[in-house]
This record gives C-alpha cells, structure tokens and sequence, in this order.
C-alpha cells in the first residue's frame, strides 16, 4: 500500500508541472469538449506509467546512447512542433469537429498524446532519476501503477476544470487559448530540438 501510494503522489506531482502536453490538453478540451480532453489526459497517463516502468528496469541509460538520444530527441522535437503548427493553424479556422485537427475527437486525441508524451525522451529519464530516489525498498508494480492513477487523477482535474471553463468562453476565447498553446508548444518543440543538439541529456 505504501508504495502504491508513493507512486500516486509521484505520478500526479510530476504531471502537476506545466509542460508541452498540459498545454495540449486544455487547448484540446477547450477545442472539442471534456471527452476529448480525457483522451489527451488518457494518452499522458499511459506513458507516464511506461517510462516509470522503464525507468523502474533500468532503461535510462539506453538514451545516453548518443545516437539515440540524437534521433529520440530530433523526433520529440518534430512532434511537439508539429503539434504547434497544427495548434496555430487551428487558431484561426476555429470550429467545432474541424477536420484534420491532431485531437478532434477523443480517440484521435488519445494516440495523438501517446505518440506526442513517448517522444520525448527526457520523461524517462525523469522518471529514471525519481526512482533511483524513491524505489529502494519499494515494490515495483504497486509504484508504477500508482504512478499512472496518479498521472491520471491529474490530468482529468485539469479537462474537467478546463471543460467548465469552455462553458464561459466563446470562439474568440478558444483562438487566444490556441494561439498561447501553438506558441508554446513551439516553443517547448524548440528548447528539446535545441537541448538535443547542443546539450547531452
């Protein structure tokens, strides 16, 4: 039960922080509704518990491998990019169920966070770090999966708050809300592009 427990704490502390996916969950709720935004949260959650799991085995040091790391962070880059491409693109042809957009319905949105989370590589490296702290004297499966729920409790506080909220807002709301998250998955896209290539993980 304790570890359990531990790994809930850790799985929602560490999806608390903002980052390039939070940004893409509300942007996505707001877009297309509370169903939509818990694929995108459902998505978050499962890769959490993988790269716990990972991290848990031992993997980190696979993507200290430099070729890997090269290749695992130029493609985390692409994606989140691209996701802010689509996200500015979106700001200005807002309308619900548009077609093409990276979350346009809740399983569209749930492989879109899959591939979008698992890219980018310093998550397990992340969790790596945490469980080499936190793991001594734990058992491991209980961690992990309180990992996910705790993952997961988070991102659904987060569409649920953001779906209330897209009850007060109008389209012009939700143009702002894209733009503020294209920009700043481009921004995030950009920092892991540039980490990559100049700084080791």
């Amino acid at each position: 039960m304790h570890s359990a427990l531990l790994g809930f704490g850790l799985g929602f502390l560490v999806a608390l922080q903002l980052g390039p996916m939070s940004l893409f969950l509300v942007r996505s709720t707001l877009r297309a509704g509370l169903l939509t935004g818990l694929g995108v949260g459902a998505g978050i959650a499962v890769i959490d518990a993988l790269y716990a799991a990972a991290g848990a085995a031992g993997a980190a040091p696979l993507l200290l491998v430099d070729p890997v790391r090269l290749a695992l962070g130029v493609l985390g880059a692409g994606v989140i990019v691209w996701l802010g491409v689509k996200t500015l693109w979106a700001a200005w042809h807002v309308r619900a169920g548009l077609d093409g957009d990276a979350a346009s319905s809740p399983l569209t949105a749930f492989r879109t966070s899959l591939g979008a989370t698992a890219s980018n590589p310093a998550t397990i490296v992340s969790w790596a770090a945490i469980f080499s702290a936190a793991s001594p004297g734990e058992q491991p499966v209980p961690l992990v999966l309180g990992v996910g729920l705790g993952s997961l409790v988070w991102v659904t506080t987060l569409a649920a708050i953001t779906s209330v909220v897209r009850r007060a807002v109008g389209v012009r709301s939700i143009r702002i809300a894209d733009g503020i998250a294209g920009l700043g998955l481009l921004g995030f896209g950009g920092a892991l592009g540039y980490r990559t290539l100049h700084d080791p993980l």
